[in-house]
Formats: C-alpha cells, structure tokens, sequence
C-alpha cells in the first residue's frame, strides 16, 4: 500500500496530525492543483508542498531566494531521510555537477534554487530532461514592488507555468496584504490556483509597546533580563546604533552579536551561524537579517527603533516562536523615530506615489503604536482580519491604558508650532512650552512669545507625548527641509479653534525596579520545574555539541519544543521517546540512544 499524507507526517516529521489547511492543502497539491497559500509564520508552510513532493512522482522544484534559506532546509530534510539537495553558488563544480545527475536520475524528492539560477537556459534545459513532480515558489511576496524583498527574478517565473503547463505550482508567503496578494496572483499567473488563506494571527506571541525613555538601552535591559538563556533579536534602525547596542548588550553580560550590511562578509556569516547553531544568543541586527531566519526557538523580537511600516514590523516580529512557544514581541520608539524615518523617505530617491505610499504606511504604524486598543486586532485588521474581542496578550489588553483630555495641551502645543514659525523641532517647542530659558530660546527671543512658560503644568516626558500623538492623529507633520521641524496640518485648524477635542493615552511612569525583580531565573524564563529544567539544559548541551560536529542549525537536530517535551516526560525507552512530538523513525534511530543517554546522566 502507498503511503499516505497523515503515514509520511507521522513516519518521517514524528506529528500525528496536519494543522489548520495544512491538510486540505496538501491533498489539493498533491492530486495536481496550483494553489496559493498565506501562512504566518511557524504556521508549517514547509510541509503544504514538502509532502505533496513525497506523494508525487519526479522532483519538487523549490524556489527559495535565500542561500543561507534553502541550505538549512536541505539539512533539516536530510536529517529525517528525505533526498533533498540544493544548487547555489557555494558548491564546487564537482558537487554541482553530482546533483544534476541525480537530478536526470530521479534520485531527488526535492530540489532547493534560486530564481536566478533556474532562469538560465542551462538550468531550463536539464528541467526538460528530469520527471518534474511540481513546483513550490516560497517566499512569494518577493513578487511584489512595493515590498522591501523585492526580487525581480520572481517576475519572470511565469515561464514555469508557460514551458510546464501540467506541472502543480504552489506560491507560498507569510506576508502579504489585500495589494501584495492580488499582484502575486496578476504576476505569477495563479488567477486559477486555489487559494488558501491562514490566520494572521500569532496567539502565542505577547505584543508590548513602549515609549522610548533617553535611548532607550536601559528599557532593552529590563526587558532582556527576562528572558536568561533565550535566543532573541533585537533589530535596530542603522548600522551604528547596532554595532552600538551589541556593545552595550556584551558589557552588560551577554552572548550578543552584531549583523549589518556593512560588515564584512565572512564575519556576517559567522555571526549568522553562531545564531542558528548556539543556544541563548542575542542577535543585534538591521532589517539585513531577515528573510531566511528559520531558527523556531526565538523567544524574543526586540525592536529599539521604530520599523517602517506594519508588514516590516509583523514580518520582523514572527520570527519569533516558530515552534508555537510562548514569545515576546517589544518595540520602544520616540518622536524622533518618526522624523528620521520621514526624513529618510522624503529625501530619497524613489517616486512621488512610493513615497506616499511609504508615509501612509509609516503614519499607520505610529497610529498602531499610540492605540489605546487591542494591539493582534490593530495587526490583524491591516491584513484584512476582523478578530472579535481583547487578545488578553498584549499590554493595552494586560494593563488597559488610562486617556485624559488632551484638548487644551493640544492647543498649546500646536500654538507653539505656529508662533515659532513651525521651524523647530520638538526638543525647543517642549523647552518654550515649560518656560526653559536656554541659548536657543534666547537666540530667537522666544521667550517673549505669549506660548513661553504656558506648559508648566506638564514634564519634558508627557510633552513629548503630546507631540508623539499629535502627529499620530495627523494635526501635526514633519518639515524636512528644515531638519525635523513640526508643522501644522490641516486637521490642526479646528482643534486650534476649539471646534472639536482630543483625547490621549496616559503617559505610563519610568518604571522603577530592584536589582532583586529585575532579572528572571532560566526556570521562571522556560516555564520548567527544576527536574525538567537540569533535563531540558543537558539536552541542549547535547544538542549543541552534535550541531557543531555535524556543522548544521541547532534546530535540524531537534527544535526546542521537542526538546521540551522530552524534558518534561521524562522518557525511559525508545518506545516512549517514539511517542514524544517531532520524533520520527529517522531521528529515532539516529538520535534516539544519545537522547536516552542524556535523560540518565541529568537524573
């Protein structure tokens, strides 16, 4: 009897059960359709078309656009007996040449390239002679212009349809809004492919959003002190504010490493394996490390910068809990967030409509932050998805925040604006506000405006606040041509004229905690009592030191949540290791004995 799809999950991935689409999806692929699926990730992409390629005859053809991407996932299958290869730039001619006899020799199930290599004639011609069983185009908002991953190749990938009609095509993305999705079908020729559309929502990641207090380094501290022996990202605007928080994170105590274009490239690489490899690392990184990061344990997505827009900041913040543990999603972001990045898209060199479009997406996502409501509803509704109800795991849900009448200190502020000639930044307005006599001030004899002194009555922190969600409510914009200064809007007119009232969040206090409550045990951080802990850590250092023999991902040996549930059942022999999730017969036999082995040395 042929295996079937539920045989091949159970026998060679160790899970008894598909979740969500996953299994209409799979059976849909597999009897030949074409199908679109949106899944967010840690949603199982992966296996909508790594098992139709099992149950298919001839190879899968995977589209992957990263190297570093489609080597881990090559590992990860090999690792539980799947014939899985890749082509890229990194293998010798030698090694290359092997794998595309084993190609026209049927000896794959899947096929891992990158758009560029599978465009050439060459690469086209040896397609012609193999017996192709379908092909997957992951990552497919790559398709897009509009986004950040834009990757012109993906554009050309109509020539599988056109050269291949009977073969099923599968496009695949975590990301992508009501646009983006309409142009991978318009540019992919999927206009009949089935479409599979998942939840955009991430129940077990806990959304917080703060403002930034100074730098805001000090706020990262707290926040990584609870998370001891984790592996997290901290993602930071520019490549000197990353080079400057990994050294702060390193001084402070721990295992943190720094990414960025700029760097070179052999020690980028290694700061990339490093992360994937070891456990409790703290990546510092710009937007550079992003597509491609499949490590499922990441507990934390730091962002101590404002992102760009809601897709980059959703994108950025499901890296974490791939495996569906519980994770963290923190940004902290200031006035000064918004100027530079309004600045940056104003100066740059795109189109007029790109930079509209970029703006809005920006006010948007300044709208998200300052939102006294339910922050997954705010997310999910940008993708198009209505959720009924508080999540009860976010901070506005957690600790719903207070609003008080902004109405007067609005005026104040947006009269301030006005009367210094809406040339000047935020820093000067809240000094003239609060009555501050520096040099500035003086320079300008602005002092002896009427607005001087008017804003006592309000610290430098909750000013701020003003001006964060003025411009938030759109009563207030950003000058670029006079370095940041604040202007007023149209909508500024009737609230100046007290034709209409506001209402703010409450500023939250500077929180003030011990040295006592301010870092949280490894116990505290897993969720672990002390037995499964002192197991769960010796697994991990196994799974470690077998990573750094074998060269891979600490992932593609056993994810942590395997790891975890071998830890807390505490298995006596291979017949109860066989039962624990994520343990196939693959792994069993390979790792089965270590693992037990490993169980006995902790007792």
């Amino acid at each position: 009897m042929p295996d079937t799809a539920l045989d091949l999950l159970h026998r060679i991935f160790g899970h008894t059960a598909f979740r969500g689409e996953q299994a209409h999806i799979v059976d849909h692929v597999a009897q030949g359709g074409d199908a679109l699926v949106l899944m967010p990730t840690g949603g199982g992409k992966s296996i909508c078309y790594q098992i139709p390629a099992l149950l298919r005859d001839g190879v899968a053809i995977v589209v992957s656009p990263l190297i570093a991407l489609m080597q881990d996932q090559v590992e990860a299958l090999r690792q539980v007996g799947v014939r899985a290869a890749y082509l890229n730039s990194t293998l010798d001619a030698e090694t290359a040449a092997m794998i595309e006899r084993q190609l026209l020799q049927g000896e794959l199930d899947l096929l891992y390239v990158a758009p560029e290599r599978l465009l050439t004639g060459r690469f086209l011609s040896l397609l012609d002679r193999a017996q192709l069983g379908l092909f997957a185009i992951d990552e497919a908002h790559c398709v897009s212009q509009w986004g950040h991953d834009f990757r012109p190749e993906y554009r050309q990938l109509t020539v599988l349809h056109e050269r291949w009609p009977d073969v099923p095509r599968i496009a695949l993305t975590a990301t992508a809004d009501a646009p983006t999705r309409r142009e991978i079908v318009e540019r992919l020729a999927l206009e009949d492919a089935k479409q599979f559309v998942s939840s955009f929502d991430r129940p077990n990641i806990r959304y917080t959003v703060v403002p930034k207090d100074g730098g805001g380094t000090r706020q990262l501290l707290d926040f990584l002190a609870r998370h001891p022996g984790q592996s997290g990202i901290v993602y930071a605007f520019s490549r000197k504010r990353v080079e400057s928080v990994a050294e702060q994170l390193c001084k402070a105590g721990m295992k943190a490493l720094a990414y960025h274009a700029g760097m070179d490239a052999s020690i980028r690489a290694a700061n990339q394996r490093r992360f994937l490899q070891e456990d409790g690392i703290v990546m510092v990184a710009t937007i550079a490390f992003g597509m491609g990061i499949d490590k499922p344990d990441v507990r934390f997505v730091a962002h101590v910068d404002l992102p760009k827009s809601v897709e980059g900041y959703y994108q950025e913040t499901g890296r974490a809990g791939r495996d569906g543990g519980a994770s963290e999603a923190w940004l902290s972001y200031g006035l000064g967030d918004v100027v530079s990045l309004r600045q940056m898209v104003e100066q740059g060199e795109a189109g007029e409509e790109r930079k509209r479009l970029e703006l809005r997406k920006l006010d948007a996502l300044l709208g998200y932050c300052e939102s006294t409501d339910c922050r997954r509803q705010a997310l999910l509704r940008w993708f198009g998805e209505e959720r009924a109800g508080g999540c009860g795991n976010c901070d506005n849900c957690l600790s719903p925040p207070e609003s008080w009448d902004g109405t007067e200190a609005s005026r104040k502020a947006l009269s301030a604006i006005y009367r210094t000639g809406q040339r000047f930044g935020v820093g000067h307005l809240v000094d003239v506000l609060r009555g501050v006599r520096t040099d500035k001030v003086a320079q300008f004899r602005h002092d002896v405006l009427s607005v001087f002194g008017v804003g006592k009555d309000l610290d430098d922190r909750q000013w701020r606040s003003v001006f964060r969600q003025l411009m938030a409510g759109g009563f207030v914009d950003v000058d670029v041509e006079h370095f940041g200064a604040l202007r007023l809007t149209e909508a500024a007119r009737p609230l100046l004229r007290g034709e209409t009232t506001v209402r703010f969040r409450t500023e939250p206090k500077a929180a003030v905690r011990s040295r006592r409550d301010r870092r949280t045990s490894e116990a505290e951080a897993f969720d672990l009592d002390p037995a499964s802990l002192a197991r769960f850590q010796a697994l991990r250092e196994w799974r470690a030191q077998t990573a750094r023999e074998q060269n891979v991902p600490a992932y593609v040996i056993f994810h942590d949540a395997t790891l975890r549930a071998i830890a807390e059942g505490d298995p006596a022999d291979l017949d109860e290791l066989a039962r624990i999730p994520g343990i196939g017969s693959s792994k069993l036999d390979r790792y089965g004995e270590a693992v037990l082995q490993q169980l006995f040395d902790a007792a």
